[in-house]
């Protein structure tokens, strides 16, 4: 299994993104560039049955660490930096854990290293409320016209809110209720002690969905892990202040990939 990609060149240190739930690869491209632009070798990836990996069978965080460390195999790319958002943070998780020779850095953006109880309040709401959209016949569009906007802070740029929509309502629904059955039974919390590379944890002020101090508290139990915040910025931070993100990102990954 390879997976479509977006890829800056082949010259560089190699970074892989990985998009959200909402997502493919077509949300990293002002990413794809800045890192480009800094002499890294940017590759962002449809993950399994998002964009143009619909072919590929989607699933949980074990299908897509699978699916990323083949498309690396096919790349020729014994190691590479990981970027990832929301969902994208767990599958960076999942890698990190079955395959830590991989892995060079990580970027852990607008994410959580757990769940929490699949059949908690909260993690009840979050599931209900996702599917309520699609459950009322309005497909993902609906959905993407109802979970965006208060994914959002106050600094979310008006380009990048556009992008997110669209790039949501392209999700295919099946791909959707696949994988957020799977985000809500994803519990990497004992593993985090043992990640042994140069680790960002870095969170949106006003995220809701992965607070800065679940981003904090990971930070806290990754050694030598950094933390940041940007300020404005909600849940879709690599979109609603790009320019920030970029450039928080960009920074961390020249310093430790020298």
């Amino acid at each position: 299994m390879s997976l479509a990609l977006t890829r800056s060149g082949p010259r560089g240190r190699p970074v892989i993104l990985l998009h959200g739930i909402g997502g493919g690869r077509a949300i990293w491209a002002g990413s794809v560039s800045a890192l480009a632009g800094a002499g890294f070798d940017a590759i962002a990836v449809d993950l399994p049955g998002y964009g143009e990996s619909l072919r590929e069978t989607p699933g949980g965080m074990p299908v897509m660490a699978q699916a990323v460390l083949a498309t690396m195999d096919a790349l020729g790319l014994t190691r590479a930096a990981l970027v990832g958002h929301s969902m994208g943070g767990l599958v960076a998780q999942e890698i990190t854990a079955i395959a830590p020779q991989r892995v060079s850095a990580l970027v852990l953006a607008c994410t959580s290293p757990a769940f929490g109880k699949a059949d908690g309040a909260w993690q009840a709401q979050f599931v209900a409320d996702r599917l309520k959209p699609l459950d009322a016949g309005l497909g993902m569009p609906g959905l993407a016209a109802a979970l965006v906007p208060p994914m959002l802070g106050p600094a979310a740029e008006p380009a990048g809110v556009a992008l997110a929509t669209r790039v949501m309502a392209a999700v295919p629904e099946t791909t959707y209720r696949t994988v957020l059955a799977a985000i809500v039974a994803f519990d990497r919390r004992a593993g985090l002690p043992a990640i042994g590379v140069p680790t960002l944890c870095l969170a949106g002020e006003h995220d809701r969905t992965a607070p800065p101090k679940v981003l904090r508290g990971m930070a806290e139990r990754i050694s030598g892990a950094r933390y940041a915040e940007l300020a404005g910025a909600g849940h879709i931070a690599n979109v609603e202040t790009p320019a920030a993100f970029d450039a928080v990102v960009t920074a961390f990954l020249q310093d430790v990939m020298p």
